[in-house]
């Protein structure tokens, strides 16, 4: 099910060589669920000191689940057929990439404070520094970038 991709080495800003990580799994259909996708991206987190990337912000960490969950959730929820995860983490960022068979882009729902659910793209929106849908042949990609610095103080779940 899980498929390592290969490794490309990349320079910190002190010059020294950090080679980024990746994770890719595919799930036939029905078989997804978004512990899987959290519990990859754990995984993934885990080897960022291994390779040399600068140590991770928890708050940010605790984005990255968030945004993991909701994109694997849409995918689970709105889309026939299998979908999968790419994670890679480079510099001081994870991407985070969610594949299905639905053509239809995702749209966020207007704000409601009194719906329950349907609230998911805004938070990625909010957590993500760059997000996008890329339409493919058989489907699409949304990609999610969340920044993993130690010093991070912006999203939804940071404290005053």
């Amino acid at each position: 099910m899980a498929i390592p991709l290969g490794q490309k080495a990349a320079d910190d800003q002190a010059g020294k060589r950090r080679e980024p990580v990746r994770f890719s799994a595919a799930f036939a259909g029905g078989a997804a669920r978004a512990a899987d996708g959290r519990k990859a991206l754990r995984a993934v987190l885990a080897r960022a000191a291994d390779v040399g990337h600068p140590p991770l912000s928890p708050t940010a960490v605790m984005d990255a689940e968030l945004v993991i969950s909701e994109l694997l959730t849409n995918a689970i929820r709105h889309a026939p057929g299998p979908c999968g995860v790419v994670l890679e983490l480079s510099g001081t960022e994870v991407s985070i990439t969610v594949w299905d068979t639905s053509p239809r882009e995702p749209v966020p729902r207007p704000p409601d404070e009194g719906r329950i659910g349907g609230h998911g793209l805004r938070l990625v929106n909010v957590l993500s520094h760059r997000f996008v849908t890329v339409p493919h042949a058989l489907g699409k990609q949304v990609v999610a970038h969340v920044r993993l610095l130690p010093d991070r103080t912006q999203g939804a779940l940071s404290g005053p």
